[in-house]
């Protein structure tokens, strides 16, 4: 069966993620004693964070990113034991790293390694309350596109959209000030919400230049191997099955856009049904939004793993 798998990206985690699959499955304990091994050098145990972190250690973004990764393929494991395996697969942000290992492109440890730098990187690269994000509900994105450049021209401060992720939800990020300008410049067009959100740094627009910067090293010097199914990337919202598409897409989505609702309509055309696979349920919220009638099942926890079918 054509299957499109859906790997979710910061904001999913969750304080004891992946205990439940490490105690039910094999191969979930697995994934995590390699990513353990992995991340020893540079300072982490994953398994650690993940089960006995508090929400706000495990919301540190050199600590998330690893531990959204290692969850996410403890579940693809865990489905590919049960004979489920993609056809088609795509993440959100940081969730395209996950992708990318159930496309055969990068290996577990390579990809935790890279989310971990990439974390770092993205921590250092605006310090604490410069930055800002906000997510902006019941605008359309093309509005929110015209008041962030509008916040950025009046402020003289970066404000732009980092995430468009369904119809009425578009996130921003910038500086402190120019979000702040934008979000009174949403309310004022009639925006239902604009929230901020309680993130460590300002992701996916221009402030994370440094952050691009640092980690292109480390990307180009990883081994990406021919993709044994397609990615449909962030940037591009299109599938891919080149190798080195795929590196520089990972490059280029540090400061461009989460382009999801695209991606999703995608899949949706490529495969007649979609799984997230990872901890929590925001993508099978958006793709509700995004494409209605395209049936998605939800994998985060061992029990749903226990009655999955496809």
């Amino acid at each position: 069966m054509s299957l499109a798998f859906l790997f979710p990206g910061q904001g999913s985690q969750f304080a004891g993620m992946g205990k439940d699959l490490v105690e039910a499955f094999p191969e979930a304990r697995r994934v995590y004693e390699r990513a353990d091994a992995a991340l020893q050098p540079l300072g982490l145990s994953v398994s650690k964070a993940s089960f006995e972190a508090s929400e706000e250690d495990l919301r540190q973004t050199a600590v998330t990113q690893p531990a959204i990764v290692t969850h996410a393929v403890a579940v693809l494991e865990v489905l590919k034991a049960k004979g489920v395996a993609p056809s088609v697969v795509a993440g959100h942000s940081l969730g395209e790293y996950a992708a990318l290992v159930a496309a055969g492109a990068l290996t577990l440890e390579d990809a935790v390694v890279l989310v971990r730098r990439r974390g770092l990187f993205m921590q250092e690269a605006v310090p604490a309350g410069r930055g800002a994000m906000a997510a902006v509900i019941g605008l359309a994105p093309e509005v929110v596109a015209e008041a962030c450049a509008e916040a950025a021209a009046a402020t003289r401060e970066v404000c732009s959209v980092a995430n468009f992720n369904a119809p009425d939800q578009t996130v921003v990020a910038g500086s402190a000030s120019g979000v702040a300008k934008a979000a009174e410049i949403l309310k004022a067009r009639g925006a239902r919400r604009v929230l901020p959100l309680s993130v460590s740094a300002p992701f996916h627009c221009a402030l994370m230049k440094p952050a691009e910067e640092k980690l292109a090293p480390f990307l180009a010097a990883a081994a990406f191997r021919p993709l044994a199914i397609p990615v449909v990337t962030n940037v591009d919202a299109r599938e891919t099955t080149s190798s080195e598409v795929a590196r520089e897409s990972l490059r280029r989505q540090i400061c461009s856009p989460v382009r999801w609702v695209e991606s999703v309509q995608r899949l949706a055309v490529l495969a007649p049904s979609g799984v997230e696979a990872g901890p929590g349920t925001v993508l099978a919220g958006l793709a509700k939004r995004i494409a209605k009638d395209w049936p998605m099942k939800i994998t985060s926890t061992a029990a749903a793993l226990a009655t999955f079918a496809p």
